[in-house]
């Protein structure tokens, strides 16, 4: 069984306000970079701050930045042309995303809505190119995270097509801790139900149900402004059936 671990996305002191610096500074790239590359991308790269609902990225658009969460959520969806909205994935902090696209130059193929007030980092296009052209560690780093991204997706088409709702929550819920994608331990999500409803596809009362059956199975415990993992790999692979 997965012990609990520390409340914390990022590895900074109980207290201590995320910045962009220290967010840059505690990533796992970050550490691999030189003091004087790490020092050039905190000075390159600035703050945005995203009220709930509102898109941090739209389909379509251009993308000229490497994002990361500094603090806050977000969720990846699609629109499908009759309208259905298909989430993709949830980004906590700490979490990165949209280098694939930045890489291929393309426009935007999903959107991200912040789901409550965000703070998200921008490093430019320039910025991250220099560090796909020098930092052999950086592309050491892309090469994990898109074949960590890869993963997340293919195991979404299965529970999205295959699975139960229980099962859907769980594993809704365990990608938020997945060590390649949000690589500080911790075992405490600041995660509201209506927030795990809006990641997860389903009603709010529906999550409710789930998160209801996965505590009673000692996988969770559902917190007042949260939910504790007690079990991740049992998370990942709960096998519920529920309609």
């Amino acid at each position: 069984m997965t012990k609990p671990l520390a409340h914390l996305s990022l590895a900074l002191p109980p207290g201590t306000q995320r910045t962009l610096e220290s967010l840059i500074h505690n990533s796992v790239w970050g550490r691999m970079l030189t003091p004087q590359e790490i020092d050039r991308v905190v000075v390159e790269s600035f703050e945005r701050q995203v009220p709930a609902g509102s898109f941090v990225g739209r389909m379509g658009q251009p993308v000229e930045h490497w994002m990361g969460v500094i603090d806050g959520l977000m969720k990846m969806s699609v629109i499908s042309p009759d309208g259905k909205v298909s989430t993709l994935t949830g980004m906590s902090s700490g979490g990165w995303f949209g280098e694939g696209s930045l890489i291929k130059r393309e426009p935007r193929r999903y959107d991200v809505v912040a789901l409550r007030p965000s703070r998200v980092a921008l490093v430019p296009h320039a910025t991250f190119e220099r560090l796909r052209n020098t930092s052999l560690p950086f592309n050491h780093h892309l090469q994990n995270l898109l074949n960590a991204r890869l993963s997340l997706f293919i195991g979404m088409l299965e529970y999205d097509r295959l699975l139960g709702t229980d099962a859907r929550v769980a594993r809704c819920i365990a990608t938020l801790f997945n060590a390649d994608l949000y690589p500080e331990p911790r075992a405490y999500v600041d995660l509201r139900q209506q927030e795990i409803a809006l990641l997860c596809g389903v009603s709010r009362q529906r999550t409710n149900v789930a998160l209801r059956t996965l505590q009673e199975s000692g996988l969770l415990r559902v917190e007042p402004r949260g939910v504790t993992v007690l079990d991740l790999d049992g998370l990942r692979n709960f096998a519920g059936v529920g309609a």
